[in-house]
């Protein structure tokens, strides 16, 4: 699954180089020439990643952060500023209205491409092609596979979603409605109890394993993967 990167820069040129780079790196790509245009097009379709230019017209890419920030839909998006602006103050200022990273203009293809990595790595484990691991339960995003004490674990295209974003978010808890948005997607429309459904044939699948105690219900508010913590 390759992860979605909205750009925003209103310097075409800029755009449409950085845009063909991350492009032929394997990303998905979004390009918005302002803050405006970037908030029309997150109204459709929320990316993973956001790579946003301090000077704006308009709306600047500070405001169009805190923004994103306060909003509780879209703050958990990663940011990286892209920006001109050297001076240690504006790079405080930067990482403290919550950017993940910030590169001075120029840079390389290659640095800019290892940054994203780096965040995504952090923040969305899942989506940099990382696998992850739990308690002897694996997940392979790249290879699409699943191993539970080097046993096979075969999951639906579904629950496997499910399996994935649990352990990239794991001891968080996390709505039906939550669920759906972030695994289902938020343009797709299903009851909430379809996420009981899926739910169970996940915990069904991990029981070969003795992996389906790991995902728990928290009554009243929804699911959460839980790690147990070993008694010395």
């Amino acid at each position: 699954m390759a992860p979605t990167i909205l750009m925003v820069e209103d310097e075409s040129a800029i755009r449409e180089l950085i845009a063909l780079n991350l492009q032929q790196a394997g990303h998905h790509m979004l390009a918005a020439g302002s803050a405006e245009d970037a908030l029309a097009l997150m109204r459709e379709s929320l990316p993973d990643l956001i790579l946003l230019d301090w000077m704006l017209p308009g709306m600047s890419g500070v405001e169009f952060a805190r923004r994103i920030k306060a909003n509780a839909h879209t703050r958990s998006i990663p940011i990286i500023m892209l920006t001109a602006r050297s001076d240690e103050q504006d790079k405080i200022i930067g990482l403290e209205i919550g950017s993940d990273d910030y590169i001075t203009k120029p840079f390389s293809p290659r640095e800019l491409n290892a940054r994203i990595k780096a965040v995504l790595r952090r923040r969305a484990p899942q989506l940099a092609g990382e696998s992850m691991e739990v308690n002897g339960l694996c997940l392979n995003p790249t290879t699409h596979r699943v191993t539970g004490n080097n046993q096979p674990v075969e999951l639906g295209p579904t629950e496997f979603r499910l399996l994935q974003f649990f352990m990239a978010h794991r001891e968080r808890v996390h709505s039906r409605t939550q669920l759906l948005d972030q695994v289902w997607g938020s343009q797709v429309f299903v009851e909430e109890r379809t996420v009981d459904v899926h739910i169970r044939r996940l915990r069904r699948a991990l029981e070969q394993t003795g992996h389906d105690t790991l995902i728990q219900t928290v009554r009243g508010i929804g699911y959460r993967l839980s790690v147990p913590v070993a008694i010395i």
